[in-house]
């Protein structure tokens, strides 16, 4: 068990660092979005489709991909999603783009949004670098 912990850590912290690669002009460099979510009982589907088809709307404005993570063993989330730290133009951009597939956005996206939910947190992260150059930066006068 063990053995597969450690596996699924690695392969989180490895995504992390390939999602995490600043794209100019759309995503804010050295950041990225983690968002982790307890998805509510039986919409699981529901929830995928959701995020799929904002996912071809990022695709349609150039935005890199978010890496996603399925819970295989240990705590109690459903999925992870490490995404660009988007600018305000490019995500005006993803808005456009999802009201042009006929997706809902704004204030109603949320509320749709939140009925496929038991919970989820967001967070936005620096990186990637390595445990060097973050004891560096930690030390500097």
């Amino acid at each position: 068990m063990q053995t597969l912990t450690r596996a699924l850590w690695t392969a989180f912290v490895c995504g992390a660092l390939l999602a995490a690669s600043p794209a100019p002009a759309q995503q804010r460099p050295g950041t990225a979005l983690v968002s982790i979510y307890r998805v509510a009982p039986g919409k699981h589907l529901e929830f995928l489709k959701w995020m799929a088809a904002r996912d071809a709307a990022d695709r349609d404005v150039g935005v890199p991909a978010t890496q996603w993570y399925a819970h295989i063993s240990g705590d109690s989330w459903d999925y992870i999603a490490i995404a660009p730290d988007l600018d305000d133009d490019t995500a005006d951009k993803v808005e456009a783009a999802a009201g042009k597939r006929g997706l809902t956005i704004g204030p109603k996206a949320g509320l749709e949004f939140r009925q496929m939910m038991g919970w989820h947190s967001d967070t936005l992260v620096a990186g990637p670098m390595s445990a060097t150059v973050m004891v560096e930066n930690a030390t500097k006068p």
